[in-house]
């Protein structure tokens, strides 16, 4: 089936290449612009060991399209799938969505708009977009697929046909737990990361900045356990520290775009588990979460 990539950023290119070098018919959809002639672009992904992968790649808008019948993945901003869900909405038909974003509660507007198929996953690479148009990738570990609305069959159609030499997925069939798990951890490297000016491996080097991520964790694990996950503090420590190891000199994302002058996904991340604290009457609980989160909005929007 072919791949729709909505979303040209770091994962999107990444993915795009890793899929077009397999022989798959594939074509990468810039989300936030429309009315563009499609074109083709080679585009180059660095990985650790400085291998380069090279792939010339379909580049396209959503306007360019009557109809989306394959496999729909989106590797856009998730502020940004509001519009999306209402934009996409008449050319999906009953074509699987796919969502490759950070964040919690991002798959609400598609569910909101009645998508049939709805599948999530959760991400466990880095990756930086380059001057140049290439892509910085690493992954860190394969990454797991789970059913918000679907079925396991097409669930494993979805993984055989995303999964690449340098970009593996699996199957999770608790994907709300590792969802909470990596939203929690990512909001320690997305708010600290960017406020520090720094890189994600601070947290590995720098005991006082491992002594923030763990405050933040504790609290976050809060919340967590009231909307009935149940996870282990020393479990995901032990995981933010190997990402913070295995991507020492990588920018967060949220830094990358603070730089680069473009909205953050900071309000799925600290600012959605301090909404879900109000809105549970425990906001007290996760007083430096949110007050981080509103620190990084805040910086995000003074550099726009």
């Amino acid at each position: 089936m072919k791949t729709y990539i909505i979303g040209s950023g770091a994962i999107g290119k990444a993915l795009a290449v890793a899929l077009q070098l397999q022989g798959k018919d594939v074509a990468l959809i810039r989300g936030s612009i429309d009315n563009v002639a499609a074109h083709t672009e080679t585009i180059q992904v660095i990985q650790e060991d400085g291998q380069i992968q090279e792939a010339t790649v379909l580049v396209s808008t959503i306007g360019n399209f009557g109809e989306l019948d394959g496999l729909i993945v989106l590797a856009n901003k998730s502020y940004g799938n509001e519009a999306l869900a209402r934009k996409l909405k008449g050319k999906t038909r009953a074509s699987p969505l796919v969502i490759l974003q950070n964040g919690l509660g991002v798959e609400q507007p598609f569910i909101k708009e009645n998508y049939p198929e709805i599948y999530r996953c959760v991400l466990f690479v880095t990756g930086q977009t380059l001057a140049e148009g290439g892509v910085r990738f690493k992954p860190v570990a394969a990454c797991p697929v789970g059913i918000v609305k679907g079925n396991v069959a097409t669930l494993q159609r979805i993984i055989e046909q995303l999964s690449g030499s340098y970009l593996l997925f699996s199957e999770e069939a608790q994907i709300e737990t590792v969802v909470w798990k990596k939203t929690i951890i990512n909001s320690v490297f997305n708010s600290v990361c960017p406020l520090l000016e720094t890189d994600n491996g601070i947290f590995h080097r720098n005991p006082a900045a491992l002594g923030i991520a763990e405050r933040i964790v504790l609290e976050c694990l809060v919340i967590a356990r009231e909307k009935g996950i149940l996870l282990e503090a020393e479990d995901v420590l032990r995981q933010l520290l190997q990402i913070s190891k295995s991507s020492d000199g990588q920018l967060i994302s949220t830094l990358q775009d603070i730089r680069n002058k473009r909205q953050t996904e900071i309000g799925t991340l600290n600012l959605e588990i301090a909404r879900i604290a109000r809105s549970l009457n425990m906001e007290a609980a996760v007083k430096e979460t949110s007050l981080l989160g509103e620190l990084t909005k805040l910086k995000s929007e003074l550099s726009i």
